[in-house]
């Protein structure tokens, strides 16, 4: 699209705001997927004037153009095989490959892609008629049988969307996430990120885990135990199981990513897992504009555990509650 378009595509954009249909809205911060949310996703098409492809040759011919980008998936994600045409607007690669790596850094796990680029001949049956697949803006994600790696996925999607960047729904059929991402907004967002104008939750919780994960990692000593992978073991389980952490068994094992096999000897690292840690518990009473990172962050635990610890299901709070803090000694 040309300098025209974009411009174009702004204007239109900010009609879209002043009608009082931002993205960022509160009625549009859910995962339940709308009517209006497909018709917000229809109006950022338009706005950047993007083209519904209607054949395979139509795609091909964007990829030839360069307005279509190829996926090829790196140590944090990978393309699915059902994918038939690996190919994206450049801002969906941006996003998919930032995404993937503080996915991975949170929860240990490989992001999955499963659809990127349709054409509208293409389109699965039960596809919804105003789908903006065709357009290249929207990816969907395998959703993970992991319930921690589902509920920091889904949170970070719900920040972004209340940045008015995406529009992200949850489907069952298969499980997956949907996600029609904005360009134009996102990429302002990303540079807003890299200019310090804006601090993200989802760039906040990617700094929380690096760090946790650096303060939980013990060298394999005396102690230190074997285990044999079996059939539907993941690193997230046997970490668990064992009272480490996934960054401890990933060090122990030179291991690159969450990849491992049945029958796989690997080397538990001992000590330095929440089995082994004596715990303590304190109160705090929530402030306004406080996240469920930043108090997991500012205290040292997790936001699993704090959900844990306070029967939350989700990560909605409000000023004034009292949440019960877990702490550990090391």
């Amino acid at each position: 699209m040309g300098r025209d378009g974009i411009r174009a595509g702004v204007l239109v954009f900010g009609a879209f705001l002043a009608a009082g249909l931002a993205p960022s809205s509160s009625a549009a911060q859910s995962l339940r997927g709308s009517s209006r949310s497909l018709t917000a996703q229809n109006v950022q098409a338009r706005a950047h004037n993007y083209t519904y492809l209607r054949t395979p040759a139509h795609v091909q011919r964007f990829v030839e153009l360069g307005y279509l980008v190829p996926l090829n998936g790196n140590r944090d994600y990978d393309i699915d095989d059902e994918v038939s045409f690996p190919y994206a607007r450049p801002q969906v690669r941006t996003f998919v490959e930032r995404l993937a790596g503080q996915y991975r850094r949170a929860c240990g796990e490989v992001m999955v892609v499963t659809s990127l680029t349709r054409a509208l001949n293409r389109q699965p049956p039960n596809a919804s008629s105003r789908s903006v697949h065709p357009t290249g803006m929207a990816v969907d994600l395998r959703r993970s049988n992991h319930r921690p790696c589902r509920a920091w996925l889904e949170d970070v999607l719900l920040s972004l969307e209340a940045n008015g960047v995406l529009e992200a729904t949850r489907e069952s059929r298969p499980p997956h996430y949907h996600i029609a991402l904005y360009p134009e907004p996102y990429t302002r967002y990303v540079e807003g990120l890299r200019t310090g104008a804006v601090q993200a939750t989802e760039t906040r919780v990617a700094d929380a885990a690096e760090a946790a994960s650096a303060e939980d990692v013990v060298p394999a000593a005396e102690g230190s135990r074997s285990y044999r992978v079996r059939s539907g073991d993941a690193l997230w389980d046997i970490a668990r199981a064992h009272g480490t952490t996934i960054a401890a068994i990933q060090q122990s094992n030179d291991l690159l990513g969450s990849r491992i096999h049945p029958g796989q000897l690997l080397t538990i690292p001992a000590g330095g897992g929440v089995g082994v840690q004596q715990a303590m518990r304190l109160s705090y009473r929530v402030q306004r504009g406080d996240s469920l990172w930043d108090i997991a962050r500012a205290h040292g635990t997790t936001i699993a555990a704090l959900r844990q610890s306070n029967n939350l299901r989700g990560s909605r709070i409000y000023p004034g509650q009292v949440l019960t803090i877990p702490m550990q000694f090391r």
